[in-house]
């Protein structure tokens, strides 16, 4: 009889032979491309874009740079500010700063205000009304990488120190105090922020698993090993991902390499749970490590390459968006899972084996006549909890099923209070030097000097000026004088500043009428086809952008990656209602986790708003991971329903699988809750809404309304599969 392959693949790397080879093969292979190839943190972060070029405030940057060119570079802009009144020596410190950097310019330094030359009386003239702040800047060369610029500013902070300028007191101690703020020091405060979370990130996530899998398994072998594994894993994941960004085939982006730390870890240990399980229940019965291997990769191996598939699948369609920031997140998730699942089906059986029962020490599980022979304890699970849920799931199915949905379906109805912001120094710490020096700015100057929006006309050569008109809106505060383009004099440019913060969401919504009311200033001047005349650029444009390129991402990606999800849960299960009902209870756990979310964000910490990327984000990991314990449950179900009656093999699925899933639905949600723990708030955000998602998937969905749904369908829950047709 001709061998299953997952059996044949056990063979492989359970015998002698095959698991020395497995581990001695992928050591090497870590071993190699550590050294041939650079890791991923080891990459400059460059500032990728994030919007195509078709959108209306990348047009606006493409003509501003060919009408109105620019040499002066990016700016720093550096806040200067004192609580009690900038004094003529603030003012002298400030020009003796400016000389050293005429003097000796920082690295990609292009050029400086004459500010050393500046009397005093011509600072006063520029500082805030109240006499408190005044900003300056320094430009530096377009696309250089953030990580550049950062060492350009620890220069730039040692020449403050020589001055006595205070970057890290709080700004209320009686002395001059400088902040980096505008387009290069937030670029920095993010790409500092994250590299620090890269740290701090690997050090809680390893702790955390090793503490969960000591406390769950009372094993300290065990709680090792899943992390052995996952460390090769990121041996070749890191290198691998740090050859394609070194050669520019991806973009490294610092907060995928972050939260991608906290997937491996959480989903990998994951899967080895599911065959570590797996094998354990079969050393009960089979005294053979190698045999018992073998039926264990058979067992579960399927289940693991479907679960890592379909988070694979599901993560890669990130590469549907059109915005630069989700596409950047597909290759670095979808690839470090492909081969976290891979390594758990090499490299843990190869470990495992070759450490043989010891592993599970000191409950070390043993076959009836191995514990009569040595007359020592089976330590075999009761399994008590998990067969009090699954009888009451198939017994009281519909109580659970009312309950459960009336539990996620509240939680769901929060969701459309969520408030959504795309201002990215929101997500800073406040005390950030760049949100701290946007915040003087805010409070001492009109905000929307910090970004003022760029409105770009083609007069077809009429005679036309809107400074008056535009100065009239509402919600502007003021409008710079035109100017005309190099090569086209038609061309016009106004730099208009908003009376609001740029970054908040009631500026992003002025875009649209600041548009539709100059597209009618055009029309009443005669110029026809006025919408096609007119293009707005700036911050808040890009950020209009990113929030309308979010909400397209979403209608795509979404959709996407639910109807991929449901074609390989028909191929694995065979089972188009199981499908159906599958996706359906995920989808509303992530509706549910969204809700929930909110409400401990909003609520309990106080955030007023979310990231507007949240919801896509946490929709591909919680509907992917969410699958994966819903596959592995329904597959030992699938696989009883073969021997047993419906109704116990519903029972002993939710059995068979209750504690491993638990287990790994905590482990998964305490790596998730480690980016709460970090000083980004998308981060703090994303972590609390996936850790809600996957508990509510490990603690309701799957014990619980899975069962129930699989229970009141009876045999139509296997429609239309070989598995319909057996009797109930």
């Amino acid at each position: 009889m001709k061998k299953h392959p997952l059996e044949q693949w056990g063979s492989m790397v359970a015998s002698k032979k095959g698991r020395l080879l497995a581990l001695v093969f992928w050591v090497l292979l870590v071993v190699v491309l550590s050294f041939a190839w650079p890791q991923i943190n080891s990459i400059k972060s460059e500032s990728g874009k994030n919007l195509p070029e078709s959108k209306m405030s990348q047009q606006a940057a493409t003509i501003i740079a060919e009408q109105f060119p620019n040499e002066a570079g990016t700016p720093l802009l550096l806040v200067w500010y004192r609580e009690s009144g900038l004094t003529t020596d603030d003012f002298v410190a400030i020009q003796k700063v400016y000389g050293e950097l005429k003097s000796k310019p920082l690295e990609n330094q292009t050029l400086i205000p004459p500010y050393d030359k500046m009397p005093p009386q011509a600072f006063l003239a520029s500082a805030s009304d109240n006499g408190t702040t005044i900003v300056t800047p320094i430009f530096f060369e377009k696309g250089v990488a953030t990580d550049s610029l950062r060492e350009s500013l620890k220069a730039l902070t040692k020449t403050m120190d020589k001055y006595n300028i205070q970057l890290d007191k709080d700004l209320v101690s009686d002395n001059l105090h400088v902040r980096y703020s505008g387009p290069v020091g937030i670029a920095t405060d993010a790409v500092s922020l994250f590299s620090q979370a890269d740290v701090k990130l690997l050090i809680a996530t390893v702790l955390l698993v090793l503490v969960l899998l000591i406390i769950i398994y009372r094993s300290p072998l065990l709680a090792i090993i899943p992390l052995i594994v996952v460390v090769l894993a990121y041996g070749v994941i890191s290198p691998t991902l740090g050859f394609l960004a070194d050669n520019g085939l991806i973009d490294k982006d610092s907060q995928a390499v972050s939260i991608m730390t906290v997937l491996l870890f959480g989903a990998g240990t994951d899967y080895c749970l599911f065959l570590i399980s797996k094998y354990r229940e079969i050393l009960f019965k089979i005294e053979d490590k190698t045999t018992a291997m073998k039926l264990a990769i058979k067992e579960s191996g399927g289940a693991i390459l479907m679960s890592a598939l379909t988070v694979v699948i599901g993560l890669a369609t990130l590469s549907l968006a059109h915005y630069g920031a989700f596409q950047r997140f597909a290759v670095p998730f979808s690839f470090g899972v492909l081969v976290m699942g891979i390594a758990a089906l090499v490299v843990l059986p190869a470990i495992l084996v070759m450490i043989g029962r010891v592993a599970f020490f000191p409950f070390i599980p043993r076959t009836e006549e191995m514990a009569r022979k040595k007359d020592k304890k089976q330590h075999k699970p009761t399994h008590k909890i998990s067969r009090k849920i699954g009888r009451f799931a198939t017994h009281k199915p519909w109580i659970v099923i009312v309950v459960t949905l009336l539990l996620l379906g509240g939680l769901a109805a929060f969701v459309p209070r969520i408030q959504y912001t795309f201002d990215l120094l929101s997500s800073f710490p406040e005390d950030m030097p760049s949100r701290e020096g946007f915040t003087l700015i805010e409070e001492n100057f009109s905000p929307g000097e910090l970004a003022p929006v760029q409105l770009i006309i083609d007069t077809e050569g009429i005679d036309i000026n809107l400074q008056q008109q535009l100065t009239e809106i509402s919600y502007i505060d003021s409008v710079a004088d035109s100017q005309i383009g190099k090569k086209n004099n038609a061309i016009q440019l106004y730099e208009v500043s908003l009376n609001a913060n740029p970054y908040a969401k009631e500026s992003l919504a002025h875009i649209p009428e600041l548009r539709a009311e100059v597209i009618k200033m055009l029309e009443a001047e005669g110029i026809k086809d006025a919408d096609k005349h007119i293009w707005i650029g700036g911050e808040t444009a890009s950020q209009y952008d990113t929030q309308q390129l979010t909400v397209r991402d979403e209608t795509v990606i979404m959709p996407t990656m639910i109807a991929l999800i449901a074609l390989l849960l028909f191929i694995y299960l065979r089972s188009i209602t199981a499908t159906v009902y599958l996706l359906a209870t995920v989808i509303i756990s992530y509706f549910g986790a969204l809700g929930a979310g909110w409400l401990i964000l909003h609520h309990v910490m106080g955030a007023d708003a979310i990231s507007g990327a949240i919801p896509l984000y946490a929709f591909v990991f919680l509907v992917a991971l969410g699958e994966d314990y819903n596959i592995f449950m329904i597959s030992e179900i699938w696989k009883k329903r073969r021997t047993v009656d419906h109704l116990t093999a519903i029972e002993e699925g939710v059995v068979r699988t209750g504690s491993v899933i638990t287990s790994a639905g905590l482990i998964l949600a305490g790596t998730f809750a480690v980016l709460a723990t970090l000083p980004i708030q998308v981060l703090v955000q994303f972590g609390v809404v996936t850790a809600i998602g996957v508990l509510l998937d490990t603690f309701i969905v799957r014990p619980l309304l899975v069962p129930a749904i699989t229970t009141v369908l009876g045999k139509y829950a296997f429609w239309p599969g070989a598995l319909f047709k057996k009797d109930a």
